[in-house]
């Protein structure tokens, strides 16, 4: 890494990084990423964990990071059912949904007064689950059918495990689609409204900051749109062959944290 490259990255003053496939496969945290984090704190910088996974609360994030070796404050975390509430919350105060997902987007939901409702709801709320399954689909594409809206947490493919690439919460979305023909209209990553409230609580301009990333078309697109430099990582999803798949490219590409840590000069 060279010297220019270490002064842009030590100038930024906020850091906005994705975290499947930037910060941890699974239960693995990924290499330079405690460093990478300790030297987040040290320098002052104001940072913040964007998530396109719906799946776990602020509170559960962190607590998954401190079994990994990580102690970061839950504030430091962003959510796709965080931004899905809040959209749904600014559009439609009160209303209720029908909800496939985990935990942490039925948590989010309520705690902006959206109530669950399996008969007549006003949405049906799609996210990543465990338990997806033919009734579950079933009872979306009925609902939907009778005038509830489709709206997904976000619009990833796949996603990066310990095992390797696996479908992500747009492959399960795409059979309700194709049965009701009604597109859902996807919150997270690249939507600007995930992105504006995700720099505002970064605290600081989008000339002053830079969003690290393991996608192509969430994570890169986002930060090119918002104005942030782009760090595309290849520890996840995207490969060097696949940036040539798209007609914009990343400001920067690197193997991953660890680089940034190697030219810090922390390990």
């Amino acid at each position: 890494m060279n010297e220019e490259l270490l002064e842009l990255i030590k100038n930024k003053k906020g850091f906005i990084c994705d975290m499947d496939g930037v910060i941890y496969h699974g239960n693995r945290l990924l290499p330079g990423v405690k460093e990478f984090v300790d030297w987040l704190y040290a320098t002052d910088k104001n940072f913040l964990f964007l998530t396109n996974s719906s799946e776990r609360s602020p509170i559960e994030l962190k607590e998954k990071l401190a079994r990994l070796g990580l102690e970061i404050d839950e504030s430091h975390f962003y959510t796709s059912a965080l931004a899905t509430a809040k959209f749904l919350k600014d559009q439609s105060p009160g209303c209720s949904a029908y909800v496939i997902g985990e935990a942490g987007l039925v948590n989010a939901l309520y705690d902006v007064q959206i109530t669950m409702n399996d008969v007549d709801p006003d949405y049906v709320v799609f996210g990543e689950t465990r338990s997806y399954n033919y009734d579950s689909v079933l009872k979306a594409v009925k609902l939907i059918q009778k005038g509830a809206k489709l709206i997904a947490t976000n619009s990833d493919l796949t996603g990066p495990t310990e095992d390797g690439i696996v479908p992500a919460c747009r492959a399960f979305v795409a059979p309700i689609e194709l049965a009701t023909g009604k597109e859902a209209y996807y919150i997270g990553k690249p939507n600007p409204l995930m992105m504006r409230t995700g720099i505002k609580r970064l605290g600081v301009h989008s000339d002053d900051a830079l969003i690290i990333g393991d996608r192509m078309d969430t994570d890169i697109i986002a930060g090119i749109e918002s104005g942030l430099t782009t760090f595309l990582v290849l520890s996840g999803v995207s490969t060097r062959e696949t940036v040539d798949d798209f007609p914009y490219r990343p400001n920067y590409i690197l193997t991953g944290i660890d680089e940034i840590v190697d030219g810090l000069g922390l390990q």
